[in-house]
């Protein structure tokens, strides 16, 4: 299963790493890629993804975002 965010706040490669470091540790979470430019975050799963806490490790990473 995919679902994508989108995230405000990151400019380098340092947060795309923080944001994936974060999200690899939400439950159900296979995979993450981040597109800088767009600020897409997509987040594979392998059951239903709990969307509040995608969001909560993204923000406690330092970024906001919103499911798309």
């Amino acid at each position: 299963m995919k679902t994508e965010f989108a995230a405000t706040g990151m400019t380098c490669n340092h947060c795309v790493m923080s944001v994936t470091r974060a999200l690899v540790d939400v439950d159900h979470v296979t995979g993450v890629a981040v597109d800088l430019p767009t600020g897409t975050v997509t987040v594979e799963s392998d059951a239903p993804l709990n969307t509040e806490d995608a969001i909560a490790a993204i923000k406690t990473a330092g970024y906001e975002a919103v499911t798309k």
